[in-house]
């Protein structure tokens, strides 16, 4: 762990409130970091993480209170004020260009980008120094989302911030990733930068953080140091409970018949930074929750494009209860009692703009819930749906009905997660379903999949948290450079194993096949 500078004050928030409408987001916030420390923000989704950090970095004002920063009073009137200050952030939600290179994307934030070969020889620079590796003339719409996430990443470091606000940074990278990002973060710190740490993976937080500051309903309800803690003495402060854990379930070995199967899935690479498809072949049988887990850029959103049936194949290659269905539409796929929940929570799992009960609408209106009525959508059913799944699955949200993008990243995972589970359909696909959603969520989404699978349900679980796939899966197999390979049974599989077949051992079998 990098050592902590102990030089004072970096950010001091004194009795930071903000409120919305009836709701209390923060409540008289007190919030000291110093120089070279990293400190986590732990809390609930919906403790009020998101709103705080956002008026450090002037995207929202305070109500009350005040900022000080390096013992001056400021007011932080927006997001370049705040970087002209030092203060840069990497949020949970891309900010970012999609039909824009990652050096035009850089130069957009950049006061001053300058000249841009020099500034995409910068990039390469820095981003391989840190061990987070662009290609500056990469376009951002054909690169996975881990990669993504170092653009934002690399875009902060460009501006050589004092303080660095990180919102779940390692919920889209792989283990080997995140722990380069770690050796990023200690070397910050050892140089005299401060992180302001924001993740629900706490044995992160065990490992890395020097201080941790808890919210809980808005208001700050302890400190300690993380290092003396226990994931589960950590979970306990932010929930002020303890917290359920998955349920041991029986392996279901002896699952019924295959409702999903794939045969001999191919497809060419839709762009020159996309991953083919190869010749992959699986069953999804009734009964099971089967993982595939991979290094993000593997071929993952191929794969569940190509099931989902926004990338449309050769018919008999998917097969959904025995009917080949490569080439039928999402909604066709739908109708026939089948659900899918992308990686990308907001702006392909929902539309930012339209409000929940609308967003529900997206993928409910042909499956049977009297949404549409004689030709008209029933306002009144999709408010009691949404109703309904904000209950069960705990989304919170300043006010009835709000936009998708006014939900902080874990709710709006609940919602997206609990609009499909609601449906309880026969075929279920998801890619990383527990994406930024805190302790207590993750074990009742989990457990959710796994109850639905034994109610009878095919469900495939895309992820790269081996730790997930370990607590959830009937069977394993692993993606790499659009190679699966064969599924084995969950309890004769190991970590190694699984690293492994990532490195390319799953290209490997499916060469072979």
């Amino acid at each position: 762990m990098a050592k902590r500078q102990e030089t004072g004050d970096l950010l001091d928030a004194r009795g930071l409130t903000k409120r919305f409408g009836d709701i209390l987001a923060n409540d008289r916030v007190d919030l000291a970091i110093h120089k070279g420390e990293i400190h986590a923000l732990l809390g609930e989704n919906g403790a009020g993480k998101s709103t705080l950090v956002k008026m450090f970095y002037g995207s929202l004002q305070p109500d009350a209170g005040t900022i000080v920063w390096q013992s001056k009073q400021v007011r932080i009137e927006n997001p370049a004020s705040a970087r002209a200050l030092g203060i840069g952030m990497v949020f949970q939600h891309f900010s970012l260009f999609e039909a824009l290179s990652v050096v035009e994307n850089i130069a957009l934030a950049l006061p001053t980008p300058g000249n841009m070969k020099a500034l995409a020889q910068r990039i390469e620079t820095v981003s391989a120094d840190y061990g987070l590796p662009l290609n500056p003339q990469d376009i951002v719409a054909d690169l996975p989302v881990g990669i993504r996430q170092r653009i934002e990443i690399v875009r902060c470091l460009l501006q050589e911030p004092r303080l660095i606000i990180m919102d779940e940074p390692t919920s889209v990278l792989t283990p080997q990733e995140a722990d380069q990002l770690f050796l990023t973060l200690e070397r910050l710190a050892s140089e005299g930068c401060a992180v302001l740490y924001i993740s629900h993976r706490l044995e992160e937080v065990q490992r890395i953080c020097h201080h941790a500051t808890i919210l809980r309903h808005g208001q700050v309800v302890r400190e300690c140091d993380p290092t003396r803690e226990t994931p589960a003495s950590l979970a306990r402060m932010m929930v002020g409970s303890e917290i359920m854990g998955v349920g041991s379930h029986t392996r279901s070995l002896a699952a019924g018949e295959a409702r999903l199967a794939l045969r001999g899935l191919s497809a060419p690479a839709a762009t020159p930074f996309a991953t083919a498809l190869n010749n992959i072949n699986l069953d999804v049988r009734a009964g099971e929750v089967v993982a595939i887990a991979g290094v993000a850029g593997n071929g993952q959103g191929e794969l569940f494009d190509a099931i989902s049936g926004e990338m449309p194949v050769s018919t008999p290659m998917v097969e959904i209860d025995e009917a080949p269905c490569g080439e039928k539409p999402i909604t066709w796929r739908r109708k026939n009692n089948a659900a899918f929940v992308p990686e990308e929570r907001l702006g392909h799992g929902a539309v930012p703009g339209l409000k929940l009960s609308e967003n529900l609408l997206l993928t409910r209106h042909g499956t049977g819930d009297g949404l549409i009525e004689a030709g008209l959508v029933s306002t009144r059913k999709a408010g009691e749906l949404e109703k309904r799944i904000k209950q069960h699955y705990d989304v919170r949200m300043s006010h009835e009905d709000p936009e998708a993008r006014s939900l902080s990243g874990g709710n709006l995972q609940k919602f997206v997660m609990g609009r499909e589970l609601d449906r309880k359909p026969g075929v279920l696909v998801v890619n990383q379903p527990t994406w930024g959603v805190d302790a207590g969520a993750a074990a009742q989404i989990r457990q959710a999949l796994i109850d639905l699978a034994r109610e009878g349900a095919a469900v495939l679980v895309i992820s790269q948290d081996l730790d997930e796939i370990f607590q959830i899966a009937d069977r394993i197999a692993v993606i790499s450079r659009g190679f699966l390979s064969e599924p084995e049974p969950a309890a004769s599989m190991t970590r190694e194993k699984v690293g492994l077949l990532m490195a390319g051992g799953a290209e490997a079998h499916g060469e072979a096949h």
